[in-house]
């Protein structure tokens, strides 16, 4: 699976509000930034983070670009309520801002 391909599947299940799709995503031992609170460490407190922000907010991830080179994939995206805005940037390893994702997904692990 490409890096592309791969963040394509993260905004899926995202718009999907698949929390346990997008917390597979992440290593058990992810550290998720998010800008306005404390970094999240560990699988369970970013699954925890997803399912707490579905609860109160309609989220909507709209891709406004969604670029690869080589290894790296870049998302710039916007919420259809204009209160996100962010990158997921790809190397190996998948970061969104800094989150790490679990890199063997990029071989179809």
């Amino acid at each position: 699976m490409s890096p592309k391909e791969l963040v394509q599947k993260w905004v899926d299940a995202f718009n999907r509000e698949d929390v346990e799709a997008l917390a597979g995503f992440y290593a058990e031992d992810a550290v998720n930034h998010q800008v306005a609170n404390e970094p999240l460490v560990g699988r369970s407190a970013i699954r925890q983070m997803f399912a707490g922000e579905f609860a109160v907010a309609d989220m909507t991830c709209i891709p406004e670009n969604l670029f690869q080179d080589g290894e790296w994939a870049i998302l710039e995206w916007k919420d259809p309520n204009g209160s996100f805005y962010t990158r997921i940037r790809l190397p190996p390893i998948l970061y969104w801002i800094a989150n790490i994702l679990r890199p063997s997904l990029l071989n179809g692990a």
